[in-house]
């Protein structure tokens, strides 16, 4: 990865998401920190960016931090999305926890309704890995820009239900930071932007999107996604 300085916005918008996670080692056990990683462009700078933070604060102590994640497989992801994440996760050595609804995916009424879905899916599987793996901190790649509903988000948020902390440490980056961020460290992404996708998530309520970058999510779950925020969503 290039070294991080402060020559650009970018640049700027690196080393303060770089020191926002770092200042999480002072106040949380590595153990208990995970990168909420979906697969997607946006997760994977996050987990780009905690790898190098470990690596750092690994050579200072003289020890090898391994990064941890959280990954949700809700049974309907694009294949392309988890072989990506699997792929990558071996090579750049990530402990991935994949969790998965405890729901029959095959009858499922998947994306009948998005918010409910999304619930069972989604947010009830999330909220036992939590618990499960003793989470304190889980670092997510949510953006300002994607959605009006985030304009208000904050860097750090404390949550119940159960008991943790969110860290959103990209808040401030656009999608062209994202991209420009992955062109200059060759961070690998999966194919499927290559083919037209902006945004991923599950196959059901996702297409290629020209205008905006979540155009091609479902609209319904979109017009509610502070209500799936309020429920545990990212």
């Amino acid at each position: 990865m290039t070294e991080i300085n402060s020559s650009s916005p970018l640049d700027a918008k690196i080393a303060h998401s770089a020191g926002l996670m770092s200042g999480m080692l002072e106040m949380y056990p590595p153990e208990h920190i995970y990168v909420a990683w979906t697969g997607g462009k946006d997760s994977t700078v996050v987990l780009a960016l905690w790898r190098e933070v470990l690596k750092s604060k690994g050579k200072e102590a003289s020890l090898v931090l391994v990064p941890q994640a959280v990954s949700i497989d809700t049974g309907v992801k694009f294949p392309e999305v988890m072989g990506f994440r699997d792929r990558i996760a071996m090579q750049w050595g990530v402990d991935v926890k994949v969790i998965r609804p405890s729901v029959d995916i095959s009858s499922y009424p998947v994306a009948k309704d998005p918010v409910k879905c999304c619930g069972e899916l989604k947010i009830k599987p999330l909220q036992k890995a939590i618990e499960e793996f003793e989470i304190d901190l889980l670092i997510t790649g949510i953006r300002r820009d994607e959605h009006i509903s985030r304009a208000g988000r904050k860097y750090m948020e404390v949550r119940d239900d159960p008991d943790h902390t969110l860290l959103n440490p990209i808040l401030e980056w656009t999608e062209m930071d994202i991209w420009s961020f992955i062109t200059m460290n060759q961070i690998p992404h999966c194919e499927l932007y290559d083919q037209g996708y902006r945004s991923l998530g599950c196959q059901p309520c996702t297409s290629k999107g020209e205008s905006s970058e979540r155009e091609g999510r479902n609209m319904e779950k979109e017009r509610n996604l502070e209500q799936l925020t309020s429920m545990g969503y990212f």
